[in-house]
């Protein structure tokens, strides 16, 4: 069985513990596709070129990142640049043969692209034009399978291969959540969702509420119902997870002590596949 794990970008995340985990699993022999983000890494950047971010909300209500041509180009530089070698370089000092892959190598990640989005501003929605991001609609699973095979560990980042209207290709932005679900339900994989909570809490400010686990539509609506913030892309990933193919998707501290073996143990949220028999899916 094979395991997909995505770091997460915040600060508050501390990568050291579950890349050591990661070289446990391998010597173990199982196969691990590590994915991370690095948001907070892009926001810096553009700050330290005195640039500011731009976030957007959807009608739907949902935050994201406007991705512009400039923004395109930091992402370019800071996600299969400095963080993915970051993470290779600490990789292969825990003794772990890691390949860096960004979702444009083979092919590996690929949608269209969206050049426009609809947004809401004061209230009205309006079409946004000029982003550089895309939705995941393939994944070169082969690429995958044939560096796993060879005793590597793929390391896996953002941007994705966005197919222009006039058929040709640009590198855009994705959801680093996303990208991960899309990975484990072509690899048909367990998914460890790794970030600075223990799980999804039914009182976002309260841990004793975390919820363990949700294997019925009922429980897994508690989940979505729970989910806000930075939290609701996670749900929403674990569930196109789970439609694609992943066989469970855990929510779980990537600060806890082996975090993603604690997770795959039952530590965090564990979402499983019988949650969307009848759930609806987002799309």
């Amino acid at each position: 069985m094979t395991t997909v794990v995505k770091i997460g970008g915040a600060r508050a995340v501390d990568p050291e513990g579950a890349l050591a985990d990661v070289a446990s699993l391998v010597e173990d022999g199982e196969d691990v596709v590590l994915t991370h983000g690095g948001s907070t890494a892009v926001d810096e950047t553009l700050e330290e070129l005195g640039e500011e971010p731009t976030y957007v909300e959807t009608p739907g209500g949902v935050v994201g990142r406007f991705t512009d041509e400039r923004t395109m180009d930091v992402f370019k530089m800071v996600m299969p640049g400095k963080l993915n070698t970051d993470l290779v370089e600490s990789l292969q000092n825990e003794g772990v043969n890691a390949v860096g892959l960004s979702g444009t190598d083979g092919k590996l990640l690929s949608g269209k692209r969206k050049s426009a989005v609809r947004v809401k501003e004061d209230g009205k929605k309006k079409i946004k034009r000029g982003d550089h991001s895309g939705k995941i609609e393939s994944v070169n699973a082969d690429l995958l399978e044939t560096v796993l095979a060879g005793g590597y560990t793929p390391v896996v980042s953002v941007p994705v291969l966005g197919k222009e209207k006039d058929g040709g290709y640009t590198a855009v932005n994705a959801d680093a959540d996303r990208a991960a679900a899309a990975i484990a339900g072509a690899l048909e994989a367990d998914l460890v969702l790794l970030t600075d909570v223990s799980g999804v809490y039914e009182d976002p400010d309260d841990e004793s509420t975390k919820i363990d686990s949700a294997s019925t539509p009922e429980a897994f609506e508690t989940v979505k119902s729970a989910a806000e913030g930075f939290m609701t892309k996670k749900v929403m990933a674990a569930e196109e997870a789970l439609e694609g193919g992943a066989s469970s998707v855990v929510v779980a501290d990537a600060n806890a002590e082996e975090p993603i073996s604690n997770a795959l143990a039952g530590e965090g949220t564990t979402l499983e596949p019988g949650a969307l028999d009848t759930a609806e899916v987002e799309q």
